[in-house]
């Protein structure tokens, strides 16, 4: 295990999350927000303490990196980002516990968007722009933001496309270009302009500029932290039409957009995973619109509210324009459904991926196929083109660890006594990054009720979930550590 390399690493990481800190803290400053430009100083002091220390420790680092190392670096980015961003909320007295800071950080940097906070409208400025800021860092990436922008020398392909592939979201990663670091900043590129176009649609709306960049960071990141404790809900129809279709683009596997740029428009519209994302979304709308009809005055407004909560949960995005646990049963259980399954892989959503449900009933057609004729080979093809053995060894694998990820938060966290309904939905939540459960942690609730010891659980399956399960395991492996083990 090349140590000093993953340090020299995190030093790099936590130099750039300090740089990000820079305009919290402006804003602060601007509101005379004292608290939080308290917060805030004590925070890059420490962070420039940790990052100064690991550097010097790290400097002479070997420039051995394999996929051990990726997996590694990855996990431990997350964690120490996490611990250090809460901190602003943590030094200024706005969230007086560790670990309730450290829920609120984790789920800022993994766009889940479940909260600990009983009145969003009263955290300062700065931190509000913080809260949110995660959000759009987590989506993309923060290590494919180093390594889009901040290139180092001496490190070949290998290095970048084992930190990509655990970072990066799907079955598996490939590049739009030969190579990764022009991969990663093309991936960034198209996320900066999606924003931007995001902001500036919002501000046409008539919403004040910080509202609508924490809206658009919010929405870009898939990640669902609002600004208002009622969400979305006190914004205008066009706003919360807006961030419907935001959402949806932001869902969508980012390799499309760069095809659209390339003119390969035909190649788009014959994506098996883009047909088959924004069919389920279609299909879900057309559901719910008909189980809640008559819940809304209008057929507009069934509509609306309809399509922004699908597209929503769908992205795990988290927003909300209406309380969606007063919805029949029939609805709440679409919307589960859709928590399972999530945004397309390659976009900033969470949950199994639509990539992902495709390759599972691709197997699952080959298996049954194989048993009737065993003599015939099988092949799974997706767009036309058969697949590895090992993404669908990869697949099914996931699938296992996501099921017994799942039962057993769900058997910890039901340690507290809340319902059924609460723990499971708090979990998928939780471990799909959506935010918003059911029940007690439904969209006007909070996770503040729940024990240190069940955020902890939840903390982790917000970064197991985020990171794709894996690279958490590897992180906890005993063969990863093992001086024995093989190179």
């Amino acid at each position: 295990m090349n140590v000093k390399m993953i340090g020299r690493f995190l030093a790099q990481i936590i130099a750039v999350e300090g740089v990000f800190l820079l305009p919290a803290l402006a804003i602060s400053l601007g509101y005379g927000e004292w608290d939080a430009v308290t917060g805030f100083l004590y925070t890059l002091a420490i962070m420039a303490a940790v990052a100064g220390v690991l550097f010097l420790l790290c400097r002479k680092a070997g420039r051995l990196f394999g996929a051990r190392e990726g997996f590694v670096c990855v996990s431990f980015s997350w964690i120490t980002l996490s611990l250090l961003g809460c901190l602003p909320f943590w030094l200024s007295g706005r969230i007086p516990g560790f670990v309730d800071a450290l829920f609120e950080i984790v789920s800022g940097f993994t766009t889940t968007g479940a909260s600990i906070l009983p009145e969003v409208e009263s955290l300062p400025k700065g931190l509000l722009y913080w809260r949110s800021f995660s959000h759009w860092l987590g989506g993309m990436g923060v290590l494919v933001f180093l390594l889009a922008v901040a290139p180092s020398s001496g490190k070949g392909s290998g290095f970048t496309m084992h930190l990509l592939r655990a970072e990066s979201p799907g079955p598996d990663v490939g590049k739009l270009v030969p190579k990764m670091r022009q991969t990663a900043m093309i991936l960034y590129i198209i996320y900066v302009v999606m924003t931007v176009i995001n902001i500036i649609f919002l501000l046409c709306g008539k919403m004040p500029l910080l509202e609508a960049v924490c809206t658009a960071f919010g929405t870009a990141g898939t990640g669902g932290f609002a600004v208002k404790n009622d969400s979305i809900a006190s914004y205008s129809p066009y706003i919360q039409n807006v961030t419907t279709v935001f959402m949806l683009l932001f869902g969508v596997n980012f390799s499309c957009y760069y095809l659209i740029l390339l003119r390969q428009i035909r190649g788009v519209f014959k994506d098996e995973e883009l047909r088959l994302y924004f069919g389920i979304a279609i299909a879900a709308i057309g559901l719910i619109f008909w189980n809640i009809r008559d819940i809304y005055s209008s057929a507009g407004e069934t509509l609306r509210h309809a399509s922004f909560q699908v597209a929503s949960i769908m992205t795990t995005t988290g927003f909300a324009t209406t309380d969606f646990d007063l919805w029949p049963s029939f609805s709440k259980t679409v919307l589960l459904t859709l928590m399972v399954i999530g945004a397309c892989a390659g976009s900033t959503g969470g949950g199994i991926k639509v990539a992902r449900v495709l390759l599972l009933f691709k197997i699952l057609r080959r298996n049954i196929r194989q048993i009737l004729n065993p003599q015939k080979v099988q092949i799974v093809r997706n767009n036309g083109r058969p697949m590895d053995e090992k993404v669908l060894s990869n697949t099914n694998a996931y699938l296992a660890a996501y099921v017994i990820i799942v039962i057993l938060s769900f058997l910890l966290i039901s340690l507290d006594g809340f319902s059924t309904g609460t723990n499971l939905s708090a979990v998928l939540a939780c471990f799909n990054n959506i935010g918003p459960g059911l029940e007690a942690v439904g969209p006007t609730c909070n996770f503040g009720a729940y024990s240190a010891f069940s955020k902890m659980i939840l903390i982790v399956d917000m970064l197991a979930g985020r990171l794709e399960i894996f690279p958490m395991l590897i992180l906890l492996s005993r063969s990863t550590w093992s001086p024995h083990r093989q190179k």
